[in-house]
């Protein structure tokens, strides 16, 4: 009786623990930071992402010009796998990926949103069997015409080091690694190689940054420019 009693206690106690845990990081601590945010009066940069509280993200590094179709055909051509929506399942299956040290080639990204929009589309490129590391990018359609009128994209290109927590939330993530211009040109680089691309250009972004932060609290540093090809039209 005395070793059930203390079973139950247990079991109470770790899901007291579990509670508080994700009411912490997944409510009390995303308004703390988003508080905190506003407060300031700040405003996120124009070409800078933010997470759904309204934390600074990751910064936009990429644009490409094409159709969606272009767009996801050089991606394939690059050996770059189209990521999963999220979802319970794909949540799960990424976990048995990290946790089992086994492949799972879609794995989905997280939210970030761009103009009050979350990504249209996202790509990676698992590094090693499991997802715990991978390239990946993110991707919002715009407005703005190329100069052949096919629409631009822009993307938020970063790689994902590994899974922990998250420096400001607690939350489970993936960390990026600080250098995201290597990232850029690794990416574009890739397409190029598969001859996808037609020209590339670089255009202003966020500027020079060398103490940036974003919605995971993970450093990084940019030279603040943004590398635009012209993808190659699907034929």
């Amino acid at each position: 009786m005395a070793r059930g009693k203390l079973h139950r206690q247990a079991a109470l106690w770790f899901v007291v623990l579990c509670a508080s845990y994700l009411g912490f990081a997944y409510l009390a601590a995303p308004e703390f930071w988003s508080f905190r945010f506003l407060r300031n009066g700040s405003e996120p940069a124009s070409l800078l992402t933010t997470t759904p509280d309204g934390i600074p993200g990751d910064p936009i590094n990429i644009a490409l010009v094409g159709t969606e179709e272009d767009v996801i055909q050089a991606f394939s051509a690059a050996r770059w796998d189209r990521a999963a929506s999220l979802s319970v399942k794909s949540d799960i299956e990424i976990g048995e990926s990290v946790l089992l040290d086994r492949p799972d080639v879609d794995a989905p990204v997280s939210t970030l949103l761009f103009d009050g929009r979350r990504e249209d589309i996202a790509f990676e490129k698992p590094v090693g069997k499991s997802a715990d590391q991978r390239h990946h990018i993110r991707l919002w359609v715009t407005s703005v015409a190329g100069a052949d009128s096919r629409p631009t994209w822009y993307g938020s290109a970063s790689f994902d080091r590994g899974v922990g927590l998250s420096h400001d939330t607690g939350q489970i993530t993936h960390h990026i690694a600080p250098d995201i211009d290597a990232e850029r040109d690794s990416l574009i680089g890739d397409l190029t190689a598969a001859g996808r691309t037609e020209s590339i250009t670089t255009i202003p972004g966020i500027g020079f940054t060398t103490t940036g932060r974003n919605g995971g609290g993970d450093p990084y540093f940019t030279d603040g420019k943004v590398l635009m090809a012209v993808l190659v039209p699907f034929k």
